[in-house]
């Protein structure tokens, strides 16, 4: 895929994206949790997001490793659990009109994750060693930042190089760089600060240390920081601290919106009866111990937020915890929203990624003349790999058919009489065996009708009706589908996504359209993710023992808010395909060298199963290695 001009070329390593993912769910205890890639490390809690910094890009693999897992404890344990919002939401109040306002939040950010670092520390020891490497890295770096900046004069940027030095070094640091005189004079001061903050417990101990340093700093330095690189964002911080006050206490709206018009007087009569776990109004049964899963009822303002005398026949460890389902019930209501929503996404059932992404089904129209011309001139093409690949595969089948089956208890006696002598229960007899010819396998051929197919449309063509004539003529069932997302009525709520089937499972062998793979075209964009897993599930309601996905594609996924995140839900869908038994291959179709940055993208993807074509004209050739290595596998 050619680019003219591209920006961020940054590729994303989706199988070390998704092992920060699972760190950063299991040390925030929260399944919603997301990794992202920014430029500086922060943890975004209303979204349910840790950002990890693209410092660490372009490093050792140790280095850029635990660079990362460091930025995901310093947050998903430190940040999450040990820093206190209101302080921080407080103190940057009290900074917002300084004249170095961007100095203070990162001085302070600074003073506190060199706090919370330690208690991370604390309780997993085993994080030692990755902060240890983030604190040479970052020394490392702030030291020659150090230097640039006093030859270029940037003084606020320079003391924050050499603080970060200060608060971080193995040893006393004695010599002071000449920054500027003033601060030369205040060194007693800084080093004092940079003293206590050693001891800081609490958020408030480091926003006070900060905001003392800053009070002084305030009047030596003329300007604020040029550059950022420790990141607190206000408006995440603000809604952090309205999260803990309002959305924590559970408010999740009844079926019903009906208020109780009689007030309660304390002396209504209490009912007790059986009260069953699980009833018509849960869609499953849960394992929670008293788990009681209601939507309906009508609300009162009886003990609603008071608390209750305990007694002796209270349960010990009992634990009542409320949730609301989707109730099984008919609701004709409902009926009507699903099927906008139909229309609109179909939720995270594919992927988070395409949850306003939403199928069209599309079949192979009447077929033309000129169709079934090309088609013909293109079979014709092929045909003596067609038919030099049918004639080893059925010569492999008539070998088989005729293989003797050895090592039996009755049958002809074999000439190897040695068991006879030294096994208790020898088996010296064999049987010629007549197996079914019949290949246990199944393939979907799914191609990538995107525009940038252009140019290598008609080779691509050439390859699936090599496929089809091979696996038609062994009597092997198998699919052909073209997907691409439809550009002129994509937007950011609905994303139509086409899958137009030429060759269905039932028609494959029996079929006399074949030329109806003709009539996949170059459309427009490709949402892989997506395609595969509605391909999956078509797999694996299959019951052969052998299913193939071949995924024919020219790049990277492009689609409507896809982007890179693309390459990760690819890889999740094929990792997906391939956990139910469906081995996925990539095809990766070139007219050009296929640059190493692809090669890598594509890996990423599909890991080792993946079959690169840097000249289209070869992809005959090149597939019928594959095709008899596939079939020869499913004999």
């Amino acid at each position: 895929m050619q680019r003219f001009i591209q920006f961020n070329d940054e590729n994303v390593n989706s199988f070390q994206l998704m092992e920060l993912i699972d760190l950063a769910k299991t040390l925030a205890k929260s399944q919603d949790m997301e990794v992202e890639y920014g430029p500086l490390n922060y943890l975004d809690v209303p979204n349910q997001k840790i950002i990890v910094s693209h410092f660490w890009d372009h490093r050792k693999r140790e280095e850029e490793w635990f660079g990362l897992t460091s930025d995901i404890y310093l947050r998903a344990v430190g940040t999450y659990r040990y820093s206190d919002v209101r302080e921080i939401n407080s103190y940057l109040s009290k900074i917002n009109k300084s004249p170095i306002s961007s100095f203070a939040k990162q001085i302070f950010m600074m003073i506190e994750d060199a706090r919370i670092e330690e208690e991370v520390k604390k309780i997993r020891p085993g994080t030692k060693r990755a902060f240890a490497m983030r604190r040479q890295i970052y020394t490392r770096y702030f030291q020659s930042q150090l230097n640039v900046h006093l030859v270029k004069g940037v003084h606020t940027d320079a003391l924050l190089n050499f603080i970060y030095m200060l608060l971080h070094a193995q040893s006393p640091i004695d010599e002071w760089p000449s920054i500027q005189p003033e601060i030369t004079l205040a060194h007693s001061f800084i080093q004092q600060q940079i003293q206590r903050s050693f001891e800081a417990k609490s958020t408030k101990q480091s926003a006070a240390i900060s905001y003392e340093l800053c009070g002084l700093l305030e009047e030596i330095l003329a300007k604020d920081m040029l550059n950022e690189y420790f990141h607190l964002p206000e408006k995440i911080m603000k809604e952090w601290e309205e999260l803990t006050f309002e959305d924590l206490k559970r408010r999740d709206p009844l079926a019903n919106d009906d208020q109780q018009e009689e007030e309660a007087t304390g002396e209504e009569e209490v009912m007790e009866e059986e009260f069953k776990t699980w009833h018509r109004e849960s869609s499953d049964k849960g394992e929670s111990f008293l788990q009681f899963d209601l939507d309906q009822g009508t609300k009162t303002n009886i003990k609603g937020n008071e608390a209750r005398e305990g007694d002796d026949g209270d349960q010990a460890l009992g634990m009542v915890q409320g949730s609301s389902k989707k109730a099984a019930r008919d609701d004709f209501e409902g009926d009507v929203e699903e099927s906008k929503s139909e229309e609109k996404g179909q939720g995270d059932v594919y992927g988070k990624e395409n949850r306003f992404a939403f199928a069209v089904f599309e079949h192979a129209s009447p077929i033309k003349s000129n169709e079934q011309q090309h088609y013909d001139r293109l079979k014709k093409n092929i045909f003596h790999l067609h038919k030099k690949l049918q004639k080893i595969i059925e010569k492999t089948l008539d070998h088989k058919r005729n293989q003797p089956r050895g090592s039996l208890a009755f049958g002809r006696l074999s000439k190897q009489l040695i068991p006879f002598f030294t096994e208790d229960q020898p088996k010296v007899f064999y049987k010629k065996d007549e197996e079914s010819p019949k290949i246990d396998a199944t393939f979907t051929l799914l191609l990538d009708c995107s525009a940038s197919m252009q140019d290598k449309m008609e080779e691509t063509k050439k390859g699936l009706v090599l496929f089809h004539e091979v696996l038609k003529s062994v009597r092997v069932p198998h699919e052909i589908v073209g997907f691409w997302e439809d550009t002129d009525k994509v937007s950011e709520f609905s994303q139509p996504n086409h899958l137009k089937t030429v060759i269905s499972y039932d028609q494959s062998i029996y079929t006399n359209a074949s030329a109806s793979i003709m009539q996949l075209m170059p459309e427009e964009d490709n949402r892989d993710g997506f395609a595969i897993r509605h391909m999956t599930e078509r797999l694996m309601k299959r019951n052969e023992q052998n299913r193939f996905l071949l995924v024919f594609s020219d790049g990277e996924p492009a689609a409507m808010n896809y982007e890179q995140n693309g390459i990760m839900d690819t890889h999740e869908a094929v990792l997906h395909a391939r956990k139910h038994g469906i081995e996925v291959i990539n095809v990766f179709l070139s007219n050009e060298e296929i640059q190493e940055s692809q090669k890598e993208v594509i890996q990423n993807m599909y890991g080792k199963y993946s079959l690169f074509i840097p000249n289209i004209d070869e992809l005959p050739d090149i597939l019928f290695p594959l095709l008899k290595k596939l079939l020869y596998k499913s004999i």
